[in-house]
């Protein structure tokens, strides 16, 4: 055999559930509702090899169906595991299609484990002399390296891959060789196997044993050199430890042969992938294995491309065919586009704009999109804009670079975008009404944006173009690229292209979006969805388009002076976390950190540690570390200083944009599953606000000159919207009654007078009231609280004795969303919960929690919508100067000039309180400043 040789194994289940439980919080879903989360994941990670390792050999192991001899040795083998998830499960025969179609040997044993059947083919292998790798993340597997066999670990989260040879697993087993693994997870046993080992001894007292005798056999042998109480243990649990030992060992006599011949990599069958991969729609996944040009549009037998359309045009208006200046280009793009029986048009001269616009002022309906220099829309210049009519047919007018030439040709266009008759249709088009707002242009009438549709619809999957289009229209649209090779790569300034080149692409995007339009119109009446797109979503567009293009004023000069004083306090604590330490260290570095606190100052007797032996030295780690020593608070302080710093201080000056003078956030409409808008570029919705250090940087955000900030927000708006729902007696009276809710929660719960609810009461009454109604556990809630889980327990079942309602509510949510696969909010905004009945406790423990928190987040969400949309009519109804600023989930934010302060004030606050009517009242709160600091 070539020494050259490289054979990878793979340990399929392994890759498969670590593949599944890395989208837990966010799975990928596709249009059929299947979960694609764990397939995605595995081919991911084998390409991720394939490209990487280059093996000459490769094959992959599954555990067989039915009991392998460890279950019949011992019963309780794993027994402890949960319910393998149904989308796994469901999973498993698509991924092995996939590997047969890599042409990649499927390896597998009836009565042995996938360890098992590694274990022998590796061994084997590297007695050979072949360099072996063991892909998989399962400790276990340290037991069988050797010089020649290793453990390749997979990448997980910011992680790389990792490979282990002899020195890294003995470094950290903290062992003299490999195989003293085998004696290690005997001692101490491992709970995902359930493989006992000896009780009361862990991974510290495994280690000086085998250190001290080096094998349990050894051990076993002199207990009489053991003291104490651990010689008891030893000495009682002797033959479980033995046991322990036999299921922890990895066979390598599996009755399987080495047949490298057979594990010899070989070129995929791309057709059958292609297939897969089209079933589960892996688009780009595709498009990135095979970098290849799309196939053609689909062909049709309704004539040319650029046949001659009916109605009034004419001749010379179609476009040549755009060359590049070369022949092959041409006949490339011919070979593309010659079977598509669309009509696209370049509309380049003043006739046939005139012709153009008379045509589409006669229409119901305009499709459009700009094409500009950028993504940005407060600096993106307007390049061209296509129209689209009728289905196949569309129209793309180019915009000259010179401001003044394309303002007068955008404003022969005013009357069309003016046009309050026509429904305007775009993919996104809250950028294309920020595009034309730049040039003066207000676009008039009822929006359809189709991205929004299909966000309503499937909240929980993509919503571009190209997936759109692929899904509905069963094609894949044309990219720049596509039509000029690597001169169109990434193209995002479509200024240094020329119109014939853009206008293909320019043309389809509009005729697209009117086709994604036609088809998502009638899903939306199918599924009941018309009122929460036409009357909440679609009007909520302007209003966005509208507080971006505001953008909010800095304070400079008081982010400078933070700037300066912040970073003189963290050179002040690095000092002292030095002196803490004795010693100075890179503060920045969690593994520098973790051996001067646990190392060197021993906070903690069992650290924890991440799989390649480095303390964990996470926030949520440290935070529950802090009361142990006063270096760790130190750190701390430090972390969420450098972290304002360099998130906020200093970055958002650097934000400003330099025609403005402002900073403009995008609010995305169709990110979050629960109707939650999102704030990007920069996030302005998760300033801090809890700490005076984060409340230096909500002081530099400021009014217009001469105006103030007004702030509003809703009042404990979700704790209403479950009094509403759950109809629980008790929490409507109380909001009735206008008492604190949490003072009055504490009250019922200690079942004491209002005016004897002390303020920790009052604090612990919150976070029940808030963590409680997501279904928060025992656990969970003692750790929030800082209290023992009886006393969590305690505080969980006197709320549900309080208000029975919430329960019984929680209860019919979890029933409901297992009924019909998802919940709803009140405006019938629905979120799909897949997992709801899988008999996996923790996938389905995730999603039960989402039935109860999607009504409610998703309501408040829809509820601030309606406010918005009805202060912004009113504004503009009333001819206010004010603007609205910035939206934070439950709170907006406005510029106000002084003469309109009374006024402003009760157009928001009325509008807010009477959004949408409940059992209990809507309250908004607010409050004003020169700052937002002030007024909020």
């Amino acid at each position: 055999m070539d020494q050259n040789s490289k054979l990878f194994l793979l340990d399929a289940y392994a890759l498969i559930y670590r593949a599944y439980y890395a989208f837990i919080k966010n799975p990928r879903v596709n249009s059929k509702g299947f979960n694609t989360s764990a397939v995605l994941g595995f081919v991911n990670t084998l390409e991720e090899v394939l490209k990487k390792e280059n093996p000459t050999h490769i094959g992959v192991a599954f555990d067989p169906s039915g009991p392998t001899f460890r279950h019949e040795a011992y019963e309780q083998y794993k027994a402890q595991r949960e319910e393998t998830p149904e989308a796994i499960r469901l999973s498993v025969p698509i991924i092995k299609d996939i590997i047969r179609a890599y042409r990649i040997p499927i390896l597998e044993v009836a009565g042995f484990e996938a360890d098992d059947v590694i274990g022998t083919l590796a061994t084997e292998a590297g007695l050979q002399g072949i360099n072996t790798f063991m892909m998989t993340p399962d400790k276990d597997y340290g037991q069988l390296v050797t010089d020649r066999v290793f453990m390749y670990r997979p990448k997980y989260g910011d992680k790389e891959f990792e490979v282990m040879g002899v020195e890294q697993v003995k470094a950290k087993f903290d062992i003299q060789s490999p195989a003293q693994v085998i004696d290690m997870l005997g001692l101490m046993g491992d709970a995902s196997d359930n493989i006992p080992g000896c009780p009361g001894v862990g991974e510290k007292t495994a280690q000086k044993l085998v250190a001290e005798f080096g094998s349990i056999e050894n051990l076993l042998e002199h207990t009489d050199q053991l003291k104490g109480a651990l010689k008891t243990k030893v000495e009682t649990n002797r033959e479980m430890i033995i046991f322990s030992k036999f299921l922890a060992t990895i066979k390598t006599d599996v009755p399987i042969k080495l047949d490298m011949d057979a594990l010899v990599r070989e070129q995929a069958d791309e057709e059958t992938l292609r297939k897969i991969f089209d079933e589960m729609e892996f688009r780009a996944l595709a498009e990135r294995i095979f970098k290849k040009e799309s196939q053609p549009l689909p062909s049709s037998t309704a004539g040319p491309l650029f046949a001659q359309p009916s109605g009034p045009i004419q001749g010379d208006l179609f476009a040549e065919i755009p060359t590049n200046g070369q022949e092959d280009d041409k006949n490339s793009t011919l070979q593309t586009l010659e079977s598509i029986p669309y009509n696209y048009q370049l509309i380049d001269t003043q006739d046939k704009r005139s012709e153009i616009i008379q045509i589409l002022l006669t229409s119901e309906i305009l499709a459009l999109d700009t094409e500009t220099t950028g993504v940005d829309p407060m600096d993106a210049e307007l390049v061209g804009m296509s129209f689209s009519i009728a289905e196949n047919q569309a129209f793309y007018v180019p915009v000259p670079a010179n401001h003044e030439e394309a303002l007068k040709i955008v404003n022969e266009f005013r009357p069309l975008f003016e046009n309050e008759r026509s429904l305007k249709v775009g993919q996104n088009i809250k950028y294309d009404l920020l595009i034309l707002q730049n040039m003066g242009i207000e676009v008039k009438g009822k929006l359809f944006d189709t991205m929004v549709a299909h966000y309503v619809l499937q909240p929980e999957l993509r919503h571009n173009m190209d997936y759109l289009a692929e899904i509905y229209l069963r094609y894949q649209t044309i990219h720049i690229e596509e039509l000029l090779g690597p001169k169109g790569k990434n193209q995002k300034n479509m200024r240094d292209l020329a119109p014939t080149d853009v206008y293909l692409y320019a043309c389809e995007d509009a005729d697209v979006t009117l086709k994604l339009k036609n088809i998502l119109e009638e899903e939306l009446k199918l599924h009941g969805a018309e009122r929460l797109f036409y009357d909440i979503e679609m009007p909520l567009i302007p209003v966005l388009a509208h507080i971006e293009s505001n953008g909010m004023l800095l304070d400079t000069e008081a982010l400078k002076q933070s700037s300066n004083h912040f970073t003189a306090q963290l050179a002040l604590i690095e000092q002292e976390i030095y002196a803490l330490a004795g010693e100075e260290f890179n503060i920045a570095s969690p593994k520098q950190v973790g051996e001067v606190l646990f190392d060197k100052l021993k906070i903690a007797d069992k650290a924890k540690k991440t799989k390649t032996g480095q303390y964990v030295t996470s926030e949520e780690v440290l935070e529950s570390m802090r009361h142990k020593h006063e270096i760790v608070e130190k750190i701390l302080e430090h972390r969420g200083l450098k972290k304002l710093l360099g998130t906020y201080i200093d970055a958002l000056p650097l934000l400003i944009n330099p025609r403005t003078g402002r900073v403009h956030t995008s609010f995305n409409q169709t990110v979050t599953s629960t109707g939650r808008l999102s704030s990007s570029n920069p996030n302005l919705q998760n300033i801090p606000i809890r700490d005076e250090n984060g409340k230096e940087i909500r002081k530099a955000f400021i009014p217009d000159e001469g105006c103030l900030f007004f702030s509003a927000d809703y009042s404990q708006i979700e704790l209403r919207i479950m009094a509403h729902l759950s109809e629980d007696k008790n929490m409507i009276d109380a909001f009735l009654s206008g008492y604190d809710i949490h003072a009055a929660t504490a009250a019922k719960i200690y079942k004491i007078g209002l005016d004897e609810v002390n303020a920790d009461m009052r604090r612990k009454a919150k976070t029940a009231n808030f963590g409680i109604i997501y279904g928060i556990s025992i656990f969970g809630l003692a750790e929030r609280m800082n209290v023992d889980r009886k006393e969590a327990k305690e505080l969980i079942d006197g709320y549900f004795e309080t208000y029975p309602q919430v329960k019984t509510y929680m209860d019919k949510s979890i029933e409901v969303a297992r009924e019909k696969g998802y919940v709803e909010t009140i405006f019938h905004r629905k979120r799909f919960l897949p997992d709801i009945n899988s008999r996996n406790a923790v996938v389905r423990g995730y999603a039960e929690r989402n039935a109860i928190n999607a009504p409610i987040q998703g309501s408040a969400a829809d509820i601030i919508k309606v406010a918005m949309i009805r202060i912004y009519e009113r504004f503009r109804r009333e001819n206010i100067q004010a603007k609205m600023i910035l939206q934070v989930h439950d709170e907006l934010n406005f510029s106000v000039p002084l003469h309109e302060q009374e006024q402003v004030e009760h157009i928001v606050i009325t509008e807010m309180e009477n959004a949408y009517r409940m059992h209990v009242p809507l309250k908004a709160d607010c409050g004003w400043g020169k700052n937002w600091l002030e007024a909020h």
